[in-house]
């Protein structure tokens, strides 16, 4: 093990222990890393829609929970084996990283063949798994993260802050995913329904990829206005309709609700493609006029999660366009461990548009 420091003997984790119930700090005993593990200390770690489906009971979360994937730590002490990142950057302790949300145990058809590690048999995703779970320290709302073997890391440079950093290996490079699947060219005309995080940085990617119209739409008028600072020419309301004459050639969904999705399909022109991606809570149902798809020539694509190279694509677009567009004016509340409740409060009622969980800070009074 490579260290400069000597490591606590426990450290602190925020956990709750029922859907919506109260957050606690609990202590857990820290280990050093084993030789394909890094240890860091946490710096920030922003709370995803996911983290709060999570907590909110929407899907299956082991209790007690710890939540937060979307990381960045410094590398306080590394196993003998994780010499280098994932762009081959040597990694000393010191470092400041994040990597990639999910890890990815053993070999696998879908892994190696079908190129789905996100998808693959065991994978499993940092601030999934219940505190109880060795190495107990494996989420972002938390002192301490043991980066686990099969990650993928990745070396920030000097120039981004921990608030441009943080949601790039979950929001950011998501957005990759998606931009890619929905074939964003030059000259495209977009639709993004859905504002927040996720939405501003796919039209952003939009206007990076070429497309000469972005039209946004989201139920929060704050929100709105922001999204003219991340290349959206018309931000309106649902129910509102979008400038369309000649229909759109991509339409993307990350605003949760699948009842949109029907509308998108209307709002294609032919050979349009719609990309679903924030439809992530089970028995999300709707129906749809499936001539419509086939006459249109509309092509329907799911997005969860990301592949690898996503990530590395997410951390050159945030350090190349980050004076083009505001990425550290996105995260926009910071909360001591031990106010998580108060942070996922605040992140749930849209009073923010990312809560950061910053470990060093000290709790308000």
């Amino acid at each position: 093990m490579r260290a400069t420091e000597a490591l606590p003997a426990a450290a602190r984790v925020a956990v709750y222990d029922a859907p919506n119930g109260p957050f606690r700090l609990a202590t857990y005993p820290l280990r050093p890393p084993a030789r394909d593990e890094a240890l860091v200390r946490v710096r920030m770690s922003t709370i995803c829609r996911s983290d709060l489906h999570s907590y909110q009971g929407h899907r299956p979360s082991p209790c007690p929970g710890l939540l937060g994937h979307e990381i960045v730590g410094t590398i306080v002490a590394l196993g003998e084996a994780v010499q280098r990142d994932m762009t081959d950057a040597p990694l000393r302790v010191g470092d400041r990283v994040t990597w990639s949300e999910y890890f990815v145990p053993g070999r696998s058809h879908v892994r190696e063949v079908l190129d789905l590690p996100q998808k693959a048999p065991g994978v499993d995703k940092y601030g999934h798994l219940s505190s109880e779970t060795p190495p107990h320290h494996h989420g972002g709302f938390g002192e301490y993260c043991y980066i686990r073997p099969d990650s993928w890391i990745l070396k920030l440079p000097d120039t981004l802050t921990d608030a441009e950093a943080t949601p790039i290996n979950c929001g950011v490079a998501t957005m990759c995913a998606v931009i890619e699947a929905a074939q964003v060219e030059l000259g495209h005309t977009v639709v993004v329904m859905g504002l927040g995080l996720l939405g501003l940085y796919g039209a952003a990617l939009a206007r990076t990829r070429g497309a000469s119209r972005v039209i946004g739409i989201d139920a929060v008028p704050w929100r709105r206005g922001l999204a003219r600072r991340f290349g959206v020419d018309t931000a309106i309301a649902p129910g509102e309709t979008p400038p369309l004459p000649a229909g759109a050639d991509a339409v993307i969904e990350v605003c949760g609700d699948a009842t949109t999705i029907v509308q998108g399909i209307d709002w294609l022109r032919p050979g349009g493609r719609l990309v679903i991606a924030g439809t992530v809570s089970p028995g999300a149902l709707v129906t749809l006029d499936s001539n419509l798809i086939l006459r249109r020539c509309a092509t329907l694509v799911g997005v969860h999660n990301y592949h690898p190279r996503h990530l590395i694509q997410a951390l050159a677009f945030v350090a190349g366009q980050r004076d083009r567009f505001p990425f550290d004016a996105l995260v926009d509340g910071r909360y001591a461990l031990a106010d998580v409740g108060r942070a996922m409060a605040d992140a749930a009622a849209h009073r923010v548009l990312r809560a950061a969980i910053v470990p060093a800070l000290e709790p308000k009074a």
